[in-house]
């Protein structure tokens, strides 16, 4: 899967949960998720399940962070990553 499919993946999800279609002009994948508190740690840890789920990847524990979570941009990265090794 190329990085454009995980991020279109990742956007349809969060989109979905956050907003149920009806997305602000102003949101982009460059929009804090986690420290803007758009995203609560309920619906982080749902992400990070279907992020489990969807890429057959694993989240450890010390990777469920801000860093790691808080855009669109930056969770495809870190998928793409995880899957490159």
């Amino acid at each position: 899967m190329n990085k454009n499919e995980i991020t279109a993946e990742v956007r349809s999800f969060i989109t979905e949960k956050l907003f149920r279609g009806g997305i602000p002009s102003d949101f982009t994948n460059d929009t804090p998720l986690i420290s803007s508190r758009l995203l609560d740690s309920i619906v982080v840890l749902g992400l990070v399940s279907h992020l489990e789920e969807k890429f057959s990847v694993e989240f450890e524990a010390h990777e469920v962070t801000v860093d790691n979570l808080d855009t669109i941009n930056v969770i495809s990265n870190f998928i793409s990553q995880k899957l490159a090794k």
